[in-house]
């Protein structure tokens, strides 16, 4: 039953809510901060803004007009001080939770101009008298509910214009009346435009999205990995290297962000000589960690391999790399898999990388580079390689996603191979 409660914000849940203890237990209501006092709708332990009475100290002024309602952005209202320190704690907070001790860097900004990619979401709705009309944009935090989006301000320049395409993209397919979801990568060449749920297209309607990329000026259009039309092979710098990658493949969020990934990977390897890239996607880390080593790269997308492979071929100065199609969560790489490797790099999906490192917990890789975006997953896996004789560095906090819960992180993890037992001389 829904009740009209004052309530006082004590702290900062791990998706960003305002905590408050409520009359019947905490409550949680997105879009509040620490310090505020304030009117709330309170169903359980869910609660909805109805009204600052007394604002947080803490508050600053929002930057987008659809702040509160989107659910992109959890903490856009929270001034930066606090807002560093609280994203800080959530590694910090997962690691004692899994009681490991280890130093945590200072949070470290990779928002740079902004993000590249973004999914928008589509849907087709329709009045009473039948007339369709497109909704385009970000989903409503916690809701299924889209909000209708016409600009994002933290989309990189080069993306402004992507709520505006996805808008009409969505519109030339509304008489197939189902909902959408648009990749949208900005690249060296374009828009990069990749949507999926509509199913094998006819060709009428294949040859009305080709127009539709044509007008747009888009790089490339493609339904679920299908290119209609590539009027310009999309690229993207990875170090020395110019990668053409797969449609909607996965790719860090930010320019900067990569950068700073990348950075942190290649000053902890050292000056390892054989290294495999472990969840290597196209080429993130394998691309770079080429400049200075050998590398294996290991990762379950076909195309991803392919794309690598290309551009190792096509740039200059690289050390060899060879590649593997590999499911890792099913087939992890075993011992004597990783006995040829003096560092093992590894940045799995959200669900993290248990079975993975479970063998390198029992390998005698003298180093192993974690890279996450999951804070709950990464400490899991942090545990198994310590509890295998790992030890763990300083751990460094990632920042792409300004403003959200998200956040990246990056450790090392070293292990001496303990000396041969000494032999008895006998007589």
């Amino acid at each position: 039953m829904i009740s009209f409660q004052r309530l006082t914000i004590e702290r900062l849940g791990q998706r960003g809510e305002g905590i408050a203890e409520g009359r019947d237990g905490p409550v949680f209501v997105p879009y509040a901060l620490p310090g505020d006092e304030i009117i709330a709708d309170v169903d359980g332990e869910r609660g909805t803004l109805g009204e600052v009475t007394k604002a947080s100290p803490q508050r600053i002024a929002p930057f987008c007009k659809h702040y509160s309602v989107c659910g992109g952005c959890a903490v856009q209202a929270l001034a930066e001080t606090p807002y560093r320190t609280w994203k800080r704690e959530l590694v910090v907070s997962a690691l004692r939770h899994a009681r490991i001790e280890t130093d945590v860097a200072p949070l470290l900004d990779a928002h740079g101009e902004g993000r590249r990619r973004a999914t928008f979401h589509a849907r087709i709705l329709r009045d009473g008298l039948n007339r369709p009309s497109v909704v385009s944009g970000f989903m409503r935090a916690r809701a299924h509910e889209i909000v209708d989006i016409e600009e994002c301000p933290v989309l990189a320049p080069a993306m402004q214009v992507a709520p505006a395409v996805a808008r009409a993209l969505a519109q030339r397919l509304a008489e197939l009346d189902k909902p959408l979801d648009i990749i949208v990568t900005s690249t060296i060449d374009g828009l990069d435009v990749d949507f999926r749920g509509v199913g094998k297209l006819q060709d009428r309607v294949r040859q009305k999205l080709v127009a539709f990329a044509n007008e747009h000026a888009l790089a490339r259009l493609s339904n679920h990995g299908d290119v209609l039309i590539e009027r310009e092979t999309p690229r993207l710098q990875m170090g020395r290297a110019l990668l053409a990658p797969p449609p909607g493949m996965f790719l860090q969020a930010t320019v900067a962000g990569e950068e700073a990934l990348a950075q942190l990977v290649l000053s902890a390897m050292g000056k390892s000589k054989n290294v495999a890239d472990l969840f290597a996607g196209a080429g993130t880390f394998a691309l770079r960690i080429a400049e200075r080593a050998n590398v294996h790269a290991v990762e379950h997308e076909a195309a991803a391999m392919s794309a690598l492979e290309r551009a190792a071929h096509n740039a200059t100065g690289l050390k060899t790399i060879t590649t593997e199609t590999r499911d890792l969560f099913r087939r992890p790489l075993a011992i004597d898999d990783l006995k040829p490797f003096d560092c093992v790099v590894f940045d799995p999906p959200r669900s993290g990388a248990e079975a993975q490192a479970r063998a390198l917990a029992e390998s005698k890789v003298p180093v192993v580079i974690a890279v996450s975006c999951n804070v709950q997953t990464f400490s899991r896996d942090a545990k198994i390689l310590i509890d295998g004789g790992y030890t763990m560095g300083v751990v460094t906090p990632v920042d792409q996603f300004r403003h959200s819960p998200h956040v990246e992180m990056v450790a090392a993890f070293t292990k001496k191979e303990k000396p041969a037992a000494k032999r008895r001389l006998l007589g």
